[in-house]
């Protein structure tokens, strides 16, 4: 796919304010729309996410990775979802990969504070089947340490496969179910897994204390969040841009 249609159809996902945005316009409220605020991906972003399609579409002709089968679609459901999780944790990516301008000095203060505190925090995506929401996180925000959890081989053979081809550090890929990892990362992220409900319980444990964990669900799936992860503080859903109901909730765990 070509740079610029790449970006046209991601600029829905990356519109919505942000924390960040926010604290420098008090005014606006959360989830609103501001096209100022865009975020626009830099050229090697771009061309990381179209060879990534690529990958994608080549190896879903052998192995089930996703029923979508249009690169557009690809585009929209999967990146488009990741990214907006993306842009929600990590408002302000690394300094050499800049996303947005700030808006004053005071931002831009925040806006450094913010890309330093993205430098090597570690993210956990559990059942991350294609590499959704993982490796978008990883190709918006460069600087995270990212584990992928996938208990299907020839799954996990295809993130290795992506993580090599887009020259990505600090990617680990572990074969094997959750139940089995004892790992622990201060970002954790869920989306799209079968038995939310068994795999949930077993995701929070893998936050640290202090930090936090964003689900990429269905409005059914919200009840259950906030019953099986009480102690967590939720924010409010976030309705995802061109979904059909899906929303992105963020709760976070308090620091000891």
């Amino acid at each position: 796919m070509h740079a610029a249609r790449i970006a046209e159809l991601l600029r829905p996902f990356l519109t919505a304010r942000t924390g960040a945005d926010i604290q420098s316009s008090p005014e606006s409220a959360p989830g609103t729309i501001d096209a100022g605020q865009a975020a626009t991906p830099s050229t090697s972003q771009l061309e990381y996410i179209s060879i990534y399609i690529d990958i994608l579409l080549r190896w879903n002709a052998r192995v089930n990775l996703t029923a979508v089968r249009q690169a557009e679609e690809i585009l929209t459901r999967h990146f488009g979802e990741s990214l907006f999780a993306a842009r929600q944790l990590f408002p302000v990516p690394p300094s050499y990969s800049p996303l947005a301008k700030p808006a004053g000095a005071d931002a831009a203060v925040r806006r450094v504070e913010q890309g330093a505190a993205t430098s090597n925090t570690r993210v956990i995506d559990v059942g991350s089947g294609a590499g959704f929401p993982g490796l978008p996180i990883k190709i918006w925000a460069p600087q995270v340490h990212l584990t992928l959890i996938e208990s299907n081989h020839k799954k996990a053979t295809f993130l290795k496969e992506v993580a090599r081809a887009l020259t990505l550090a600090n990617v680990d890929v572990v074969t094997a179910r959750a139940e089995n990892f004892s790992g622990q990362a201060k970002v954790v992220v869920l989306r799209a897994v079968e038995r939310f409900g068994n795999v949930l319980p077993v995701a929070i444990r893998f936050v640290t204390p202090g930090g936090r964990i964003a689900l990429l669900v269905g409005d059914r799936q919200l009840q259950t969040a906030h019953q099986l992860a009480a102690a967590f503080r939720w924010s409010e859903p976030m309705r995802i841009p061109l979904s059909k109901g899906r929303v992105l909730i963020i709760g976070s765990k308090e620091p000891v």
